[in-house]
Parts: structure tokens; C-alpha cells; sequence
């Protein structure tokens, strides 16, 4: 079979290396099942691994954390069918989906709705995950909440307004520029520019001085500080990725106005863990409100191109960049 291998991490995008390696087919032990993997999404987390920036990372393995596939050996029931998932142990504490094949635990498998195509199901995993994981921590929005979007139209920051916009609650996207939301919505999405905005003053007035119930940030310190003005009593603000470690905190302002940071780190789940968080969303893409990021011919790979396709994710591309092991390079 055809498998990414990762040896040493790489200084920079131009150095990265992942070689293609022939092995046999896995066979499922007591508990496990093998999928054949049909799409496996490439995440920021999977190059910036193999760069070297996840210090657990264990060398050498196969990267990948999304996928969808078919079931091909495990148990009788599951034979056949079609299924997603993703974990924040595959492809960083052990071989991961960036494979033909892939084995996990049975109990982490999880047949995929069929309103998903195969191509959509593997691009789904970690930006929904996060997202999801990022409001159970903060408390799920409710309908009239007001929620403000760091980063909107970013994959995560698309995954929070579906989620947000789907529970009624009233929805703010920061970009830095001008520009309108590019994701699905099941409401309006006021987006507001950064580079010629007041964040906080702008969703003040707009919601009669009463500020944001959440913030999902998933920038980090550039927003820091306009996230926290923005914060109404008793707001909640949700960290995923930073660019700066440190940050100038008002302890004052943050006991004062009742607030809660909510941090994430989307690797602490494993695969039983996301195939729980996905169970929760499977209704809802099931019937359509939610939807999956549609996927661009122009930014699917082969194992044997998929250099290609980390280095588009170093390089900050906006389209969900997809490994298809069984395509023809």
C-alpha cells in the first residue's frame, strides 16, 4: 500500500520532504478495524508537525489526522461501510491518515451521513471538531447571544458561525480587510474589517452597549486585546492558536467584567474523543444545516503530490487542501 513517511522534520515548506512508502495492508486485531482511506484533510497542525513545531510528535510516522474511508476488515457489521473520524493522536503520537490504509480502535468508528460526500467527509474533521469543543468548554451559544468570530472566514472561524449561526445566536466576523463571509450561515454574519474598524466599539454599538457573550478567537494575541473590550458581563472568550505567547492581561478588567478564557488544544482529543463530538453534529449535516467546506479539484492531491499540498497550507491557503490516496498523481 501507499504510505507518507515523515523522517526528520523539516527547516522551512522548501525542505519538507514526505516520502512515499510501499507496505502491506494492516489486518485488524481483537477491537480494531482497518478503513481504506478515500480523503484525508490536511490541517495547519499536520505541516507545522512535520516541521517540527509539535514537541510530542514522534518520529518517524505517517501524518494525518482527518479522514473518510471504507471500512475493509473489523468487524462483520462494519465491512463496507462508510466512515469519518480524525484524532489528535493520528499522524502526531502515532501513524495517522495521510495512508491508503488506516487501522483504529472500533469503538472510535463512525459510519458518515450521507448528505456528505467522501471527498467533504475528510475535510470536516478538525475545524468542526474545534469548533464544537471550543463552545461545550464555553457554554453552547443560545438563541440571542451575541457571538464574535475572530478570524471568520478561516476554516474554524466558518466552523463557529455555522455552529453559532444554526443555534440563532447573533454573529460578528472579524477579518483584516474588508471583504464578505465566504462560509455557510444559517443567519446573517456582520463582518467587520479590522484595518479600518474599532472591533469593540462597532459591536457595542450595534448591540445597544451590551458587547459579545462569546468571542471565539482563533487568532489569538493580534485580537487579544479588542476580544476583551469587546466582552459583554460575564463573556466568554475561546482560544485555539496564538502568534504571540505573551500578552498584556488587565487582571482588572477580566474580574471585573466576570469573564472566562477557555483555551483549547484540539491534539488533547483522541479518536474516541472527536467521534463523540462528531455525534453531535451528525444530525445536523445529516439534514443540511450544517454543511460541509466545499472542496476545490484545484487543491486535491495525490500521496505522491502531497508535498505540494502541505506547502500550500505553510502558505496560508484558504481552500481545504485534501490528500486522495487513490488518486492517480
Amino acid at each position: 500500500m501507499n504510505t507518507l513517511r515523515i523522517y526528520e522534520k523539516a527547516a522551512n515548506a522548501e525542505s519538507l520532504v514526505l516520502e512515499l512508502t510501499q507496505t502491506e495492508r494492516p489486518r485488524a486485531a481483537e477491537g480494531q478495524c482497518v478503513i481504506e482511506v478515500r480523503s484525508a484533510g490536511v490541517n495547519m497542525s499536520d505541516a507545522k508537525a512535520a516541521l517540527g513545531a509539535m514537541p510530542h510528535a514522534v518520529w518517524p510516522r505517517t501524518p494525518g489526522r482527518d479522514y473518510a474511508g471504507v471500512v475493509v476488515d473489523g468487524p462483520a457489521e462494519l465491512i463496507g461501510k462508510e466512515v469519518w473520524g480524525s484524532g489528535g493522536e493520528l499522524g502526531i503520537r502515532r501513524d495517522g491518515t495521510h495512508a491508503r490504509y488506516l487501522t483504529v480502535a472500533t469503538e472510535a468508528v463512525r459510519v458518515k451521513p450521507s448528505t456528505v460526500s467522501m471527498l467533504e467527509a475528510g475535510a470536516i474533521g478538525v475545524p468542526f471538531i474545534t469548533a464544537h469543543e471550543g463552545f461545550r468548554r464555553a457554554g453552547m451559544p443560545k438563541a440571542g447571544e451575541v457571538v464574535l468570530v475572530m478570524g471568520g472566514n478561516g476554516k474554524v472561524g466558518q466552523a463557529a458561525i455555522q455552529l453559532a449561526t444554526l443555534a440563532g445566536a447573533r454573529v460578528f466576523a472579524v477579518e483584516r480587510h474588508a471583504e464578505p463571509y465566504i462560509g455557510h450561515a444559517s443567519g446573517e454574519v456582520d463582518v467587520i474589517a479590522a484595518d479600518s474598524t474599532d472591533i469593540a466599539a462597532y459591536v457595542r454599538e450595534k448591540t445597544g452597549g451590551h458587547g459579545a457573550d462569546i468571542v471565539f478567537n482563533t487568532v489569538g494575541s493580534p485580537y487579544f486585546e479588542a476580544a476583551n473590550k469587546a466582552l459583554a458581563i460575564g463573556g466568554r472568550q475561546i482560544f485555539i492558536a496564538t502568534i504571540e505567547k505573551q500578552v498584556p492581561f488587565d487582571i482588572f478588567a477580566f474580574y471585573r467584567g466576570q469573564h472566562t478564557y477557555v483555551g483549547i488544544d484540539s491534539l488533547a482529543l483522541d479518536s474516541l474523543a472527536c467521534a463523540r463530538i462528531l455525534d453531535q453534529m451528525t444530525p445536523a449535516f445529516a439534514n443540511r444545516s450544517l454543511r460541509p467546506f466545499p472542496v476545490d479539484p484545484a487543491t486535491v492531491y495525490s500521496l505522491k503530490d502531497a508535498v505540494t499540498g502541505y506547502r500550500a497550507v505553510l502558505g496560508g491557503s484558504r481552500e481545504r487542501v485534501v490528500l486522495q490516496p487513490d488518486r492517480e498523481a
